[in-house]
């Protein structure tokens, strides 16, 4: 079975050995992914739901180039560092998702890799047979 490599282009990905996300088969895992922009510079800093809609565009990117689409995630896993913002970031997660209805875990984490991220997410995909 092949094994399609997604980049983000972040230079990150060479330095620690990660892809934004890997596709074997019909199956589809993207990394932990934050709220950041194309130079690296954090987005909506302060602010849950904002950085969790700036997580779903890049997730979905990473979707899109792996041949799939968000109504193919079956699993979402939110990694926050204050739960209280629970309602913000739910808000954001079912502006993409209130009809997909994935899996979906959120849990709190003492700290993310920098201190302005308030949440890291990844997803699983499964490609639904066209046939």
């Amino acid at each position: 079975m092949d094994r399609q490599l997604i980049s983000s282009g972040a230079k990150w990905e060479s330095v620690v050995g990660y892809s934004r996300a890997v596709r074997v088969g019909s199956m589809v895992h993207v990394a932990g992914t934050t709220a950041v922009n194309n130079e690296g510079d954090i987005v909506g800093k302060g602010d849950g739901y904002l950085q969790t809609k700036q997580i779903f565009k890049i997730i979905q990117k990473a979707l899109e180039d792996a041949g799939a689409s968000l109504k193919d995630v079956v699993r979402t896993r939110m990694f926050v560092t204050d739960i209280s913002h629970w309602e913000a970031i739910g808000r954001a997660h079912g502006e993409f998702f209130r009809e997909i209805r994935p899996a979906s875990t959120m849990l709190e984490v003492s700290k993310l890799i920098h201190p302005d991220m308030l949440i890291e997410i990844e997803v699983d995909a499964i490609i639904a047979d066209e046939g």
